[in-house]
């Protein structure tokens, strides 16, 4: 698929999208290699433009521009945003009380430490869906549960059992420290989150490296 197609195919997707305005994203294509530019309404808008991107087939890699601007008589504080941040936490039974919130200019900053992956991600969906806010940096970290080679063998494990992968053509390495690093090849972008998030199912994953190609 040539650049050009590439970029119409992802703009068809963009407008198939019901919760991206597509006339405000712009798509430009070099190698494989997307830039989105524009502005969108919210971060939740943000972060569904990219997805919906990561599912085309041909996209190599991203580079993400997207500006989130919200009508001037729609801002909300800082103080707002954190207020409803702990709130929205405090009713999500999946995440833990640990979690910490720092708000500035919008930009939120997640903080603690839980035990799983899916509590950590957990929070961070929940808080992208808060009017105001314009990002999300997540800095939950993971109590380490289990041996590097339980990690492995657990990772390569889920990645044999799943049926979008060829597991064969992904290599699995766990540091001491419980950090995982995936190599190889998956055929399409999309499917290098469908391993990662093979890698993150393991218990005891506290970081997930992903240097899988696209071929």
């Amino acid at each position: 698929m040539t650049d050009k197609q590439l970029r119409l195919t992802i703009i068809d997707e963009l407008d198939f999208e019901p919760s991206v305005e597509a006339a405000h994203i712009g798509v430009a294509v070099e190698n494989g290699v997307v830039t989105l530019s524009g502005h969108v309404r919210s971060y939740a808008e943000k972060i569904a433009a990219e997805k919906a991107v990561r599912r085309v087939k041909g996209v190599r890699a991203i580079a993400e521009e997207i500006e989130v601007r919200y009508p001037h008589d729609k801002k909300t504080s800082d103080t707002e945003i954190a207020q409803r941040a702990l709130s929205i936490i405090a009713w999500d039974v999946t995440v833990p009380d640990a979690v910490k919130v720092k708000v500035e200019k919008g930009w939120v900053q997640l903080s603690g430490t839980v035990d799983w992956q899916y509590q950590r991600q957990a929070a961070e969906n929940a808080i992208r869906k808060l009017s105001g806010v314009v990002g999300v940096s997540n800095l939950i970290e993971l109590k380490p549960r289990a041996s590097a080679s339980d990690v492995k063998k657990a990772i390569e494990d889920a990645l044999k059992r799943n049926a979008e992968l060829e597991a064969s053509t992904i290599r699995v390495t766990v540091g001491n420290d419980n950090r995982v690093t995936l190599d190889g090849k998956v055929h399409a972008w999309y499917e290098r989150g469908v391993a990662e998030r093979a890698a993150w199912s393991a218990p005891g994953v506290k970081a997930v490296e992903d240097h899988l190609m696209v071929a």
